[in-house]
């Protein structure tokens, strides 16, 4: 498409007009947020904290797996409070062996008691490696102990069903949120109460969608719908979302169809996940196909427009996505610059698709300048903006640019750079065999408790598998075991066949005897719990 017909596509897009609008491509992820339901984060997020940093580093360096909690503080006098114990745990989310270890030990301080929120938060780092019996066994705790679970503590439980594939025992964990919660799905509620139950429908039927069971979602909604809850445009949503997700255009189409049918209109939202979905993960070449996304795009603003529903910095976002996608860094530009003459200030997502396009073709100092432009205009860029850089730098195997990018971030403390961030530098350096990079990048990312993660891990020991550097490879995974940290099936493999290869059996039959022993000490300090073994 030339300039020509973007300059047309754009003219009659924007020919509403529009008052300051700040949603962003978030906007899509968090349908159901609202003011009755819990915190959007559910669990207390990350916060500085100078006590938090040096016990976390305690416990993570000195902290034995084969004995107990105690030895690692005893000789650091520690005050808990709630504070404290929050951001200590957040700070061991990656290490969930040591994060429970220290959920445990704190509970028998004196002077100190769990409040919900820490039930809530170790349930999250505990359901993240598949830990679920314990995380029953800990609600059920909280109950006995007067403790109330809350929908937060339910709806984390339900995110990490989910996102392990366990779809009914989620739909289980649903229905026996009234055990334990007050105010849930009854025949007598007033008007507040109702949509609350749609919120928490809402949130089932999304954390379905946004994890790839489309098709659970819509079979709980057909059962439960005109019984349960009434439908509403927000639940219409996030279905037609889960169906664009699995990329089943026919099914997103049939609910918007059901949607409009039943008298419900749909909104900006509804629209933006239909641009979304139609130009988010379709594949723009050749040229033809981009031509042709484009111009789908120009059927739905066109529909929009006739329905009196003003598109918003999200809708052009999406289009801004495609453009990014589709490498044209001129076409990204001009469609930034026609949104901010039309009174459209760009938000992050809109910005970042921009720096990724310009990045992407090489046009490093451009981005850089769009960079500053977002700081002037009151738009802080996020680690994801960042990564842009990094990537591209990966790309020329820039290992200065790199660095000194790397090196600003931190000196200017805008934000911590993400473990992502992270992960590809190590990638980068791992490739060029700069092992001096690889571990200052390691130890700064232990150090401000971004990681490792599983990533992380996967990527070093198997690049030390292909060097055959073998005990290294082995303390690493024996490492990740003793952090809670669950490799990979194919870790477990590469690392065997290595070892057999190399003519090593006895290293393998020492490593496993000494993770079977690992396993067999820590859980039966805590047997009461149900921990099982950490493999896949």
């Amino acid at each position: 498409m030339n300039h020509h017909h973007l300059h047309m596509f754009l003219t009659m897009s924007l020919r509403l007009p529009h008052s300051r609008i700040t949603h962003t491509l978030i906007q899509i992820r968090t349908l159901c947020s609202s003011s009755s339901s819990p915190n959007e984060t559910l669990t207390p997020t990350f916060k500085p904290s100078p006590d938090a940093d040096r016990l976390s580093q305690i416990l993570i360096h000195h902290h034995n797996p084969f004995h107990s909690m105690e030895s690692s503080l005893q000789l650091n006098g520690i005050t808990l409070s709630h504070f404290l114990v929050h951001q200590t745990l957040i700070r061991l989310k990656h290490t969930s062996k040591i994060a429970f270890s220290f959920f445990r030990w704190a509970q028998t301080h004196p002077n100190y008691t769990h409040t919900t929120s820490t039930y809530t938060l170790i349930i999250d780092i505990l359901g993240k490696v598949k830990q679920f019996d314990t995380c029953w066994k800990l609600i059920t705790e909280m109950d006995s102990e007067g403790i109330n679970p809350s929908f937060a503590t339910f709806y984390v439980l339900i995110r990490r069903l989910v996102s392990a594939g366990l779809t009914k025992q989620a739909v289980r964990a649903f229905d026996d949120i009234g055990c334990f919660v007050g105010n849930v799905v009854n025949d007598d509620v007033d008007q507040e109460q109702m949509e609350q139950q749609v919120d928490d429908f809402c949130y089932l039927f999304d954390t379905l969608c946004k994890y790839g069971y489309p098709k659970v979602a819509a079979e709980m909604f057909n059962k439960w719908k005109g019984w349960r809850f009434k439908p509403d445009v927000k639940m219409y949503t996030v279905l037609i979302n889960g169906w664009w997700k699995v990329k089943n255009g026919k099914m997103a189409e049939r609910f918007f169809n059901e949607m409009v049918a039943s008298g419900i209109e749909p909104n900006v939202v509804t629209y933006n996940v239909v641009l979304n979905g139609m130009c988010r993960r379709v594949s723009l070449h050749p040229e033809e196909r981009f031509e042709r996304t484009v111009e789908r795009a120009r059927k739905v603003f066109d529909e929009m427009a006739e329905r009196g529903v003003q598109p918003d910095v999200t809708s052009y976002s999406i289009l801004l996505h495609v453009y990014s996608r589709a490498h044209k860094p001129d076409g990204t530009l001009e469609i930034l610059k026609m949104m901010k003459d039309r009174g459209i200030h760009p938000s992050l997502a809109s910005y970042t698709s921009v720096v990724k396009c310009l990045c992407s073709c090489g046009r490093v100092d451009d981005a850089y300048r769009l960079l500053d432009e977002m700081v002037q205009n009151g738009v802080t860029p996020s680690a994801t903006t960042y990564n842009c850089f990094f990537k591209e730098y990966r790309g020329r195997k820039d290992v200065e640019s790199a660095l000194r990018l790397f090196k600003q971030m931190k000196k200017d403390s805008v934000l911590i750079p993400d473990t992502h961030t992270y992960n590809i530098l190590l990638g980068m350096f791992i490739k060029l065999d700069r092992f001096d990079l690889v571990k200052e990048i390691w130890d700064d990312m232990k150090g401000n408790g971004s990681g490792p993660d599983l990533d992380s891990y996967t990527l070093l020991v198997h690049h030390l598998c292909d060097q055959q550097k073998w005990q290294e490879a082995c303390g690493y995974f024996v490492e990740m075991i003793e952090k809670g940290i669950l490799p990979q099936k194919v870790t477990f493999e590469t690392l065997y066949r290595g070892l057999i290869q190399a003519d090593m059996l006895r290293t393998w039959r020492r490593l496993k005897k000494k993770l079977d022993d690992e396993f067999v000490s820590f859980s039966s300090e805590f047997e009461n719990y149900h921990i099982k073994p950490y493999k896949r």
